[in-house]
C-alpha cells in the first residue's frame, strides 16, 4: 500500500464525505438543489479544513448533468473532468502567483465568454488575499456587475487582508477548525478502509497535533505509516514526533508536588535530551492543569468533558486530589501565559525551566494582595482590630495599647504602641471648669454614662466635649436653663464600637450631628486602629461627605463615639479623599505586605506615592 499521499487518495468528492463544517455544507448543498447561485462566495478558515474540497464539490454540483441536484454524481463526464481538473469553464488560480492587476484584466476579459459546455463558469481563487490592491479594483467592478451563469469561489486564510467592498459583494463563510473527536473519526475511518491495526491512542495523538486541520492530521498519519509497522502504536508515535508520554507528565507532578527543585530539573533535562517538542509539550502540560482542575471541582462528573481512558482517568483523579484547587488554577493560567513567552524567547530552555520552577514554588511566594489573611510576620496569624470591651473599639487604656496594629504580632522590631492623648489632663480641666460635674477615670474611658436617677449626671470620659461655660446654678440637682446641658446628653451605646453602632449613634443624634445619617446608609464603614474608613459608591456623595462643613462634623463625632485618637477617611473606591502624605506613610509602614517584604528581604522603605490610576 502506497501511504505517500493519502490527502489526495481519500480527498471527499461529495458534500456528505467532507469531515466537519455542517452548516457550510447544508447551506451550499441547498442553494445548489435550488439553483440560487451568488455571484461570489468568500470561503475563509485555517490551512486544511476543506476550502478548496468544498469549493470544487459545488463547483460539481453546479455544473453535473443531474443539475440542478444537492449532490453531483462524480460519474458524468463534467464531474470527472472537474475532479481531474481538466473541465473548461472551471477555472482553478493561484492567488499567489497570479496577483498582479494584468492578471485581473485577463481573468475579467474570460468571464465575459458564456460558458463552452458547462451550466455555470464556476472561478476558484485560492490564497485569494495575495492578490494586490490594483487586482482588487478591477474585480470590483466585474463583482458589482457579474455576468450571468458566473460565479466566484474566493478562499483565503487571512480574510482580514481583503477590501471591505470585496468582502460586502461576497457570501463569506468562516471555515472551523474540527473538534478533536471529528479528526479521530475521520482517521478511523481510512484506517479501517486501508484495513490497518491501530491503538486508539496514536490516532488521539495525531488528531491533537494536527490541531484542528484535516490535512496536516492526514499528513502526519502518511507518515506515521510510512515506519512499515504491524500495528501503529501510541508510544511509535510519539517517537518520531517528539512527544512526552504520560510517565513524564505524572513525574513532573511528583516533583512539583513534593516542591523537589532537583527532580524538577532532571524532568525538563529529559525532555530537552529526548528532544522534544516544548512547545507542544506546554500544549499538553496546560491540558493536565486543566484536566486535574475540571476532576478536582466536578470529581468523575467530568470523565465524558475530558476523553480520557479509564487508566488515564484514574491516574488524574488521584493527581487532581493531592493539589489545593488554588494551585491548579493558577497553574493553569501560569502555564496558559507562559506558552508564548517560552516560544519567543532567545533561551526558550531557560524560560521553561523558569516556569516550571515557578509553578512548583508558588505555594511559597508571596502574594501582597492577600498577604494579610496569612500569618504575620511575628508568627501568629493577622488579627482583626479588637471589638468590645470598656475600652472601646480597640480596648485603650492609659497605658500602651494592648491591640497590635492590623498585620503585626505580638513582637518584632516593627511593634508600635499606640497610645491616647493624655486623658487625664483633660478631665482635670474639664472638673476645673465644671466643678459640679464628676469625672471618670483615666483606665475606663468607655464606662457607661451614670443613670439619670443618680444626683451626678456624668458624660463618659470616652467622648471629650468642648468645654462646657460655668453654670449659673452649681447645684447639680436642677440644672439652669442657660446651660448647654440643660437637656440630658445623646450617650453612646455601651459594648461593641462598630459602624452599625455608629450610624444609631449619629441617628440619635440626628438633626444635631451636622451630618445626615442617610447619607452615612448609602456607604460602608470600618474602624481599623485608630482610622475610621467610609468607603462611598459615588464620586458625587465622597465630595458631599468631603466637604468642610460636613466632615469637620463628622470628625467631632467619631472622635466622639469612638475616641479622640480615631481619625476619619472618606474614600471613592481606591481613590482616597483627605489622605495626607503622613498618612500614607504610616500606612505604607504598618501594611503587613510591606512589613513581611522589609523583614523577608532586609529592605527599607523610601518613599511612598498614592496609586496611579
Amino acid at each position: 500500500m502506497s501511504t505517500s499521499n493519502l490527502t489526495a487518495k481519500y480527498r471527499p468528492q461529495t458534500f456528505a464525505d467532507v469531515a466537519g463544517q455542517a452548516a457550510i455544507k447544508s447551506i451550499l448543498s441547498r442553494a445548489a438543489a435550488q439553483d440560487k447561485i451568488a455571484p461570489a462566495y468568500l470561503f475563509s478558515g485555517t490551512r486544511g479544513v476543506g476550502k478548496t474540497t468544498i469549493a470544487r464539490i459545488f463547483a460539481k454540483a453546479l455544473n453535473c448533468v443531474n443539475a440542478p441536484t444537492a449532490e453531483p454524481c462524480n460519474q458524468c463526464d463534467h464531474c470527472r473532468q472537474i475532479t481531474a481538473g481538466a473541465a473548461v469553464d472551471v477555472i482553478e488560480i493561484d492567488g499567489a502567483s497570479n496577483r498582479g492587476i494584468d492578471d485581473a484584466r485577463r481573468l475579467k476579459e474570460d468571464i465575459g465568454y458564456a460558458p463552452v459546455e458547462c451550466r455555470y463558469k464556476v472561478f476558484i481563487i485560492d490564497e485569494a488575499h495575495m492578490l494586490t490592491k490594483e487586482a482588487f479594483n478591477a474585480l470590483l467592478k466585474t463583482l458589482e456587475e457579474p455576468p450571468p451563469r458566473a460565479t466566484f469561489i474566493m478562499a483565503t486564510t487571512e480574510h482580514h487582508k481583503f477590501p471591505a467592498t470585496i468582502v460586502s459583494r461576497c457570501q463569506h463563510y468562516i471555515f472551523k477548525m474540527l473538534p478533536q473527536g471529528e479528526l479521530v473519526a475521520h482517521l478511523e475511518k481510512i484506517m479501517n478502509a486501508e484495513s490497518l491495526k491501530y491503538e486508539p491512542g496514536a490516532l488521539q495523538i495525531i488528531a491533537k497535533r494536527g490541531a484542528g486541520s484535516v490535512r496536516d492530521s492526514m499528513s502526519l498519519l502518511g507518515q506515521a505509516l510510512a515506519m512499515g509497522e504491524d500495528v501503529l502504536r501510541e508510544e511509535d508515535v510519539r517517537g518520531f514526533l517528539g512527544l512526552a508520554g504520560q510517565d513524564v507528565f505524572f513525574g513532573l507532578m511528583e516533583a512539583m508536588h513534593d516542591r523537589d527543585l532537583v527532580a524538577v530539573g532532571q524532568v525538563l533535562r529529559q525532555v530537552l535530551d529526548q528532544g522534544l517538542d516544548l512547545g507542544f509539550f506546554l500544549r499538553e502540560l496546560t491540558n493536565c492543569w486543566r484536566n486535574m482542575f475540571l476532576l478536582r471541582q466536578a470529581g468523575e462528573s467530568a470523565l465524558p468533558l475530558l476523553g480520557l481512558s479509564g487508566e488515564e482517568a484514574a491516574a488524574w483523579m488521584d493527581w487532581a486530589g493531592r493539589f489545593d484547587p488554588a494551585h491548579i488554577h493558577a497553574s493553569w493560567q501560569m502555564t496558559l501565559d507562559g506558552q508564548r513567552k517560552v516560544m519567543t524567547s532567545l533561551e526558550p530552555a531557560l524560560a521553561l525551566e523558569l516556569l516550571l520552577l515557578n509553578l512548583t514554588c508558588l505555594p511559597d511566594l508571596v502574594n501582597l494582595e492577600t498577604v494579610s489573611a496569612r500569618p504575620s510576620r511575628g508568627g501568629t496569624p493577622a488579627q482583626k482590630p479588637m471589638t468590645g470591651g470598656q475600652g472601646g473599639p480597640t480596648g485603650r487604656t492609659s497605658g500602651p495599647t494592648s491591640d497590635p496594629m492590623p498585620g503585626q504580632g505580638g513582637a518584632g522590631p516593627r511593634t508600635r504602641q499606640v497610645s491616647p492623648p493624655p486623658a487625664p489632663q483633660r478631665q482635670t480641666e474639664r472638673t476645673e471648669t465644671s466643678p459640679g460635674r464628676s469625672a471618670s477615670p483615666a483606665s475606663q474611658p468607655a464606662a457607661p454614662p451614670v443613670s439619670p436617677s443618680r444626683r451626678e449626671p456624668a458624660a463618659p470620659a470616652s467622648r471629650p466635649e468642648p468645654p462646657v461655660p460655668p453654670a449659673p446654678d452649681p447645684d447639680p440637682v436642677v440644672p439652669s436653663d442657660a446651660t448647654p446641658m440643660s437637656e440630658p446628653p445623646v450617650s453612646a451605646p455601651s459594648g461593641p464600637r462598630d459602624w452599625d453602632g455608629f450610624l444609631r449613634f449619629v441617628e440619635e443624634r440626628n438633626g444635631k450631628a451636622g451630618v445626615q445619617v442617610s447619607m452615612l446608609h448609602l456607604t460602608k464603614g470600618e474602624c481599623t486602629g485608630s482610622r475610621l474608613v467610609i468607603t462611598c459608591r459615588s464620586r458625587i456623595h465622597c465630595e458631599q461627605l468631603s466637604d468642610k462643613q460636613t466632615f469637620t462634623a463628622l470628625d467631632s463625632l467619631t472622635k466622639e463615639y469612638f475616641g479622640p485618637a480615631v481619625e476619619v477617611r472618606v474614600e471613592k473606591g481606591n481613590a482616597t479623599v483627605h489622605k495626607s502624605n503622613k498618612q500614607l506613610q504610616e500606612e505604607a509602614e504598618n501594611h503587613p505586605g510591606v512589613t513581611r517584604i522589609m523583614d523577608s528581604f532586609n529592605a527599607q522603605l523610601v518613599s511612598v506615592e498614592p496609586r496611579k490610576r
